[in-house]
């Protein structure tokens, strides 16, 4: 039986963010004091002047000046993690948007394998890294749910089979992507069984993305396969899908 219904795509936004208290560090550079002394704000450049001493000719005056970032950006090591430039932003957070959600297949049959692309992209600053995480069930239809390739397989045509990867695929077509970091200082990258160009798999509740420390934005691509086989009933399918995103701080 070929089936004769649609399924669409609807994914949803989920973000939860996780503050483990052992994993906590911070420090405030606006605030850096002692019992002997107070720093509000910490320099280190080139020269400057104060408001003493200030710059100045016959047209203007500047009661402060500051003379060049001597680094700006993200240093890390295995031991530390630094952040430097006079307009870093020291407040952490993680931010999290699918940037296209909604998606129609049409009309399945068991000649040919459906697929479809979705994007999201995350950034987590002043973070530990993040992982990212697929809570969904498979595509539904009444009771009957899609069979999955629970490890990384080929897409097979005439066999029923969901699955998905977040990388770049020349089989069963060419579709998806790799991740897309936007900045130099971007590490998000796809993990696990989503790693492999051409091979497909799914499982509720696995991680899909991470990044192992703070990070800018990485744009990803979700490539999703449809395969339906002869017993597969008809009907119309729906995939509800929840991508949760967590920071660790």
């Amino acid at each position: 039986m070929q089936m004769s219904g649609k399924i669409k795509f609807v994914i949803s936004l989920l973000i939860i963010t996780v503050i483990p208290v052992s994993s906590v560090y911070a420090y405030n550079p606006v605030n850096s004091s002692s019992t002997n002394y107070k720093v509000n704000q910490v320099l280190f450049g080139f020269g400057g002047t104060n408001p003493g001493n200030p710059a100045k000719s016959t047209n203007f005056t500047a009661s402060q000046v500051a003379l060049g970032e001597t680094g700006i950006g993200n240093y890390t090591s295995s031991n530390y993690q630094a952040y430097a430039g006079f307009t870093t932003n020291e407040d952490p957070f993680i931010e999290f948007v699918v940037t296209s959600s909604n998606l129609n297949l049409g009309v399945l049959t068991t000649g040919t394998t459906a697929t479809a692309n979705s994007t999201f992209y995350v950034r987590a600053w002043n973070s530990s890294g993040y992982i990212v995480q697929t809570d969904s069930t498979p595509p539904t239809n009444g009771t009957h749910t899609m069979a999955t390739n629970t490890t990384p397989t080929s897409s097979t045509v005439g066999t029923e089979q969901f699955g998905m990867n977040l990388v770049a695929n020349t089989l069963p077509t060419t579709f998806g992507a790799n991740p897309s970091q936007t900045t130099s200082y971007a590490y998000g990258a796809a993990y696990g069984n989503y790693t492999t160009t051409n091979k497909y798999a799914y499982n509720n509740g696995d991680t899909i993305a991470n990044s192992t420390k703070n990070t800018s934005s990485t744009l990803y691509t979700i490539s999703y396969i449809f395969n339906i086989g002869g017993s597969t009933p008809g009907g119309s399918y729906v995939f509800n899908q929840n991508i949760v995103a967590t920071g660790y701080y």
